[in-house]
């Protein structure tokens, strides 16, 4: 077994194997006959490894991990929206949803909850929870952290990536590096990445953590696509509890804690990007945008546009 062979996940190599196709330098290009893309993974040592997947397939295949969930100690780190779309702009991009990234323990297998079609543009990185732990002075002070940290309960978190990160995994998708500090230089970016990422959950306030399953967080995520599906509408919380079967209690507390922030503050913050975009795109004034995303006071919307997006409307749509 050569060098090279040996820091390739052994989900790489299967997929290869159900392809016909062959593994070069860590990288496997779809067969035209399947479809298109490629799938490039590294293990960068026996506590982390990563897996860069940006291709579509003509049809859906199931690939178990033989990798996942090694006696329960690996955390996932996994990335969604981080590629450029090449058949839209950039701008349809950034309104069809933002970068993110899902953060959990290995008690949760996300693609049975946020199902993985033919289309796959994500960036997994798997990282041992004792060798995590062992990187940095940990702090009880965050039970975000801890029970994360701890790895013996079902938890997901999601977090959005804001410039300062995305400007970390561009540099992960970039094949500018050289095969001599290739992995090297790989590994320190993505312990860079969760380093950052750990940061931010740090500063999450919840004092209690429920364990999560599947139907939960399923529940969740359809909830979210609900409140975003029509942003001039705000949520209702009685509305949303009875489509979710939960109490407004139970879905509140789910919702906060996966996401970090309120249903109502989560839907304000998409709103107002939004209206952000529709100002920029310079087809509408400021009080068409404000009554396209639900506001009948133009004060009140200045006010909240400013608290969101740091300018007042009318000086944001002068200098965009």
């Amino acid at each position: 077994m050569d060098e090279i062979d040996q820091t390739v996940p052994n989900v790489l190599k299967k997929l290869a194997g159900l392809l016909g196709t062959e593994i070069r330098q860590r990288k496997l290009q779809i067969p035209a006959r399947f479809g298109s893309g490629y799938c490039t993974g590294y293990v960068f040592n026996e506590y982390i490894r990563m897996l860069i997947s940006n291709y579509e397939l003509k049809e859906d295949i199931s690939i178990s991990n033989l990798d996942f969930n090694e006696g329960g100690k690996m955390l996932f780190f996994k990335f969604q929206k981080v590629f450029p779309d090449i058949e839209t702009s950039q701008e349809k991009k950034q309104r069809s949803g933002l970068p993110s990234v899902l953060i959990g323990t290995s008690r949760i297998n996300t693609d049975e909850v946020i199902s993985i079609h033919s289309n796959t543009a994500t960036i997994n990185i798997e990282i041992d929870a004792g060798y995590l732990s062992g990187l940095f002075r940990f702090s009880d002070q965050s039970p975000v952290l801890e029970s994360l940290l701890q790895n013996t309960q079902p938890f997901l978190f999601e977090q959005i990536i804001y410039p300062s990160l995305l400007e970390i995994v561009e540099e992960i998708i970039s094949e500018h590096t050289a095969e001599t500090f290739k992995l090297f230089f790989l590994r320190v970016k993505a312990e860079e990445l969760i380093c950052r990422l750990l940061m931010e959950l740090e500063k999450r306030n919840e004092k209690n953590l429920y364990a999560l399953n599947a139907k939960d967080i399923e529940t969740v995520y359809t909830i979210k696509e609900e409140i975003l599906k029509n942003l001039a509408v705000p949520p209702v919380i009685s509305a949303l509890s009875l489509q979710a079967g939960m109490s407004p209690t139970k879905l509140k507390r789910l919702f906060k804690q996966i996401f970090g922030n309120s249903i109502f503050r989560y839907y304000q913050e998409f709103r107002m990007k939004e209206a952000a975009f529709l100002l920029k795109e310079k087809k509408y004034t400021v009080s068409e945008v404000g009554y396209r995303m639900g506001f009948s006071n133009m004060s009140h919307f200045s006010k909240v546009f400013q608290e969101h997006i740091g300018l007042k409307p009318k000086q944001y749509s002068r200098i965009h």
